[in-house]
């Protein structure tokens, strides 16, 4: 028999606690680095986007584009890499092996068409990467259109040497927003929460990671537990629970300074952190008298304004990315359901009426999707689903024996989520992402368990 630890994730959720233009030109961007040594996203080429490639049918059967090397070998070979992953990650694009490609393809910068379209090849991305001293480098690419023969992008980054993989973020951005024509997700990062240890008492840390798994930090050292971390969708900030002391409290985490500040000691418990649209105030649950009331309270600390009462357990707030309504859950009519009302607290209306229990519920940057975890004896274990914001549409995107803590990438056409697996005598817990689908479920790569994920927005 499975044995489950007194906080593990399944014991917590069930209980409600848990909550370019022409060649040969090129527009520069010489990019310089932030306090944590990340470039910025270069402005848009001049031209944009002067030929549209189509994309009709990208979701059922992906998009076709070779991805020319960069470099054969070095950071140029890296960054094609990344590229080719990025997009492959997506599910709407499918990068052509190299190995296919028919030799001098490319002539004096200008791709022979002929040769692309016999490969099927509805894009075509080239680049070049060259020192130019002083530890910077210099990655160019450009963004071809087979169908119409024609340049759709070029642009220029000149940037250190260590920011090589953000650039390739930064490209990748580039061409899904030029073939989708939607924004793309791949230059954020995503904090979650890292697991080690025996799990009777494990170690949770809180980290922050690139989207795809890299360049992780830890940010606590785990000697108190960290668990529900929240970033914050305008700024490089973090929110999250810590089991400092004897009760969890709410902190802050600035990632550019470094400093862990309380927010604030309120009631038995505070649970459940989530920042408003703007960044500058977060929701909580303050636990007391048996149950829990969420309340709203200034990023920096301050009086805290109560939006339900506390005679039921209502946890787990989030808002609307309007900032104009709040989804949460209650157990005032029984059972861990679903409820939404408006920002001060008026006119909660419950969304969700299936046969089991619904939690963790989770907004969608586009406005249109609400992502929630749910268990039910008719499941047979936990699933993922989502729903629109009045409660119709209802539908499931992933299961198992523990999913949970859905968050939406910044286009909101992703979802990342954690997976528990038991194994022997406890259970292993790792994160994956998912289209909005259901389509497309790929693990993401961490070097120790890993839960709470929490998708941050671009970077600036």
């Amino acid at each position: 028999m499975l044995k489950l630890p007194p906080y593990s994730r399944r014991r917590l959720i069930g209980t409600g606690a848990a909550t370019l233009i022409g060649a040969p030109a090129l527009a520069q961007s010489m990019v310089g680095g932030d306090s944590s040594g990340a470039p910025p996203p270069a402005a848009p080429a001049a031209g944009g986007s002067s030929a549209p490639i189509s994309v009709s049918g990208a979701q059922t059967a992906p998009i076709p584009i070779a991805i020319t090397p960069f470099d054969t070998q070095g950071v140029g070979a890296q960054i094609t890499q990344v590229i080719s992953d990025d997009l492959n990650h997506s599910g709407l694009f499918r990068s052509i092996d190299p190995s296919s490609f028919v030799p001098n393809s490319i002539t004096n910068g200008t791709p022979v068409w002929a040769n692309w379209t016999l490969l099927g090849a509805q894009g075509i991305i080239t680049g070049d990467v060259s020192d130019q001293g002083g530890g910077q480098v210099r990655v160019e690419f450009r963004l071809w259109s087979v169908q119409s023969q024609s340049q759709v992008q070029g642009t220029a980054y000149t940037t250190t040497g260590g920011n090589w993989r953000r650039i390739a973020h930064i490209i990748a951005d580039t061409v899904y927003q030029q073939m989708i024509g939607d924004k793309g997700y791949f230059d954020s990062r995503v904090a979650f929460i890292s697991e080690s240890g025996p799990q009777t008492s494990p170690i949770r840390r809180l980290a922050v990671m690139d989207y795809d798994g890299a360049n992780i930090q830890f940010l606590t050292d785990g000697s108190s537990m960290a668990v529900s971390p929240a970033y914050n969708p305008s700024r490089q900030q973090l929110a999250f629970c810590s089991f400092e002391g004897s009760n969890p409290r709410i902190y802050t985490f600035d990632l550019q300074s470094g400093t862990k500040r309380l927010v604030g000691a309120f009631g038995e418990m505070t649970l459940g952190p989530r920042f408003s649209p703007d960044g500058n105030s977060l929701l909580m649950s303050v636990s007391g008298h048996g149950g829990a009331a969420i309340v709203k309270v200034g990023a920096n600390g301050g009086s805290p304004v109560q939006l339900t009462d506390g005679s039921s357990i209502n946890v787990a707030p989030c808002y609307s990315p309007d900032g104009s309504q709040i989804v949460f859950e209650s157990d005032r009519d029984g059972s861990q359901q679903l409820f939404v009302m408006g920002a001060d607290g008026s006119g909660a209306k419950r969304i969700s009426f299936g046969q089991g229990h619904y939690a963790e519920p989770c907004w969608s940057p586009r406005g249109d999707l609400i992502a929630y975890t749910f268990w039910g004896s008719e499941v047979g274990g936990f699933t993922i689903g989502v729903m629109a914001p009045d409660g119709t549409g209802e539908r499931i995107l992933a299961q198992g024996y523990l999913v949970g803590s859905a968050s939406f990438c910044p286009n909101g056409r992703v979802i990342m989520f954690y997976r528990q697996t038991p194994q022997g005598d406890g259970t292993g817990d790792h994160l994956s992402t998912i289209g909005i689908d259901g389509f497309n479920e790929q693990r993401v790569s961490t070097p120790s368990y890993a839960s709470d994920p929490s998708w941050g927005p671009l970077l600036a």
